[in-house]
């Protein structure tokens, strides 16, 4: 396996043949669409031995039920669970499903051996996360077990494979009841065969500030749970500065943050699947990112004929543009930034990697995640 990075004067006959792979190769593991135009600066994925398909983690990511059937179909075999967001809850107790049916995706990750994991957030009819539905129900046995009986009958009825609570924003004062309902929930779901992850909020530190980390008791919820995910991304964000969404420096220090508390078995690292595009200058408050995903973001370059740079202390790609007269600056992903995730996934021994999100395919993490986790294919007895 080899990653290259574009040259000037580069064009994917040049790279092919250099590299020993069919051209036709280069352009369908890389996305490059037709006139096979190239960034200066861009990162290719040049496939090497042949693997089987499976790779020996657990991969899980995030998708809405409005998924582009053709992005679930050709993301479905490279995944152990995929995580279908959200269903949330009122002050009652009561399940809210998510806005559109997603019971065509159980089906269909069913077909394809991929466990569906119910999602439960408490998001608010704003779409934002709400602490005060977080405090009602872990300060309230009787609504716990109230949504508890709910999920177990949607579980049961629609096909789920198991259950994932990403709960953000809980407040300090809810750190151990917050803790205490994972368990609870864990212990509910394992009688009847449903493992139970958490989402967690990427700390560095047991005490660290700040109303995303108080209430999120990594030492609790890695007893409490089967599995965490750790949500290794936005640091770069929609209202931030404009820098890496998930640099290796600090998703590092997350990462041995998390294993003085939890067990390496139980531990996914958080990729993101997108980048941001910020209009320049940045002024809090005020300036706002757009999503951009990891293919679009090479495109923007492309279109803009600027180079595409690397940042070797986050290890991730990024470059500014000019349109309308305003200057943009775009960081995202691409295979070199999440070949350094996948490094630390294995120097750590880390069981899994989970995705926010699954919209958008990005073929070349796949086939990297292949080259890099699942056995070679064995010709002999």
């Amino acid at each position: 396996m080899l990653i290259y990075v574009v040259e000037e004067g580069d064009n994917v006959d040049q790279i092919a043949s250099s590299v020993g792979v069919p051209v036709d190769v280069l352009i369908y593991d890389n996305q490059i669409e037709y006139p096979y135009r190239l960034a200066v600066g861009q990162a290719l994925f040049i496939r090497g031995e042949e693997r089987l398909r499976k790779p020996s983690l657990y991969v899980s990511g995030y998708a809405y039920p409005y998924i582009q059937e053709s992005v679930l179909e050709s993301t479905l075999p490279w995944l152990t669970a995929i995580y279908v967001f959200s269903y949330g809850f009122t002050m009652d107790g009561d399940l809210i499903p998510p806005s559109k049916n997603e019971e065509w995706m159980v089906r269909e990750a069913l077909k394809k051996g991929v466990r569906p994991v119910l999602t439960l957030t408490p998001l608010g009819s704003d779409g934002h996360f709400n602490n005060n539905l977080v405090n009602a129900l872990v300060q309230n046995k009787s609504m716990q077990r109230k949504l508890l009986l709910g999920l177990g009958n949607v579980m049961q009825e629609m096909g789920y494979g198991g259950l994932d609570i990403d709960f953000e924003y809980v407040q300090a004062e809810d750190r151990e009841a917050f803790a205490e309902f994972v368990g609870f929930a864990t212990q509910a779901m394992n009688l009847f065969g449903y493992p139970v992850s958490v989402a967690l909020a990427p700390k560095t530190s047991r005490d660290q500030r700040g109303l995303l980390y108080e209430g999120i008791d990594y030492r609790l919820l890695g007893a409490a749970a089967n599995r965490v995910m750790l949500m290794t991304y936005e640091w770069g964000y929609t209202y931030g500065p404009p820098m890496a969404v998930a640099p290796i420096n600090m998703v590092r220090r997350v990462v041995d943050y998390a294993l003085t508390e939890i067990p390496a078995e139980k531990i996914s690292l958080g990729i993101p699947n997108y980048g941001y595009d910020w209009p320049l200058p940045y002024v809090r408050g005020t300036t706002k990112a757009v999503t951009v995903g990891n293919r679009e973001a090479v495109q923007l370059a492309i279109d803009h004929g600027v180079e595409i740079r690397f940042d070797k202390v986050a290890m991730s790609p990024y470059f500014r543009y000019w349109q309308y007269g305003i200057q943009h600056e775009v960081w995202f992903e691409d295979v070199r930034s999440i070949k350094a995730k996948f490094d630390l996934v294995k120097e750590k021994g880390l069981s899994g990697v989970g995705y926010w999100q699954l919209m958008r395919y990005f073929r070349a993490n796949w086939l990297l995640l292949e080259e890099m986790f699942a056995p070679k294919r064995s010709f002999g007895i």
